[in-house]
């Protein structure tokens, strides 16, 4: 589901959930170099998620996204503070404009995941 909107993932694999479903650590190799774990931390009251890197700190990320609800959709409120092992290749992968762009035209186009 995320290499339909997240430009150069390669492969991700959940390594762990938390008792309640959620993914509480993901395994992401994107692009040609980067590899790493983020941990997750959900705040389903919030409508909010935050990360941060477990394994690879260097080429990992950083972040949150919160979901709220106004008029007759959502705003989403996106951090992400990138590793130092990042190129400016990479970081163009992760331009946050970019990842929710595309965010928003998967949602768009897959109505099921909504």
């Amino acid at each position: 589901m995320l290499k339909a909107w997240v430009p150069g993932l390669r492969r991700a694999r959940v390594v762990a959930t938390a008792p309640d479903g959620l993914p509480a650590e993901i395994y992401f190799e994107l692009a040609a170099t980067l590899t790493y774990s983020l941990a997750y931390t959900h705040d389903l009251e919030r409508r909010e998620v935050r990360w941060e890197p477990r394994v690879g700190r260097r080429d990992g990320v950083r972040g949150f996204a919160r979901f709220d609800p106004e008029d007759d959709g959502t705003r989403i409120t996106y951090g992400l503070e990138e590793g130092d092992g990042r190129t400016a290749a990479d970081r163009a992968i992760a331009d946050p404009q970019a990842l929710l762009a595309a965010f928003s035209r998967w949602m768009q186009d897959e109505p099921d995941v909504r």
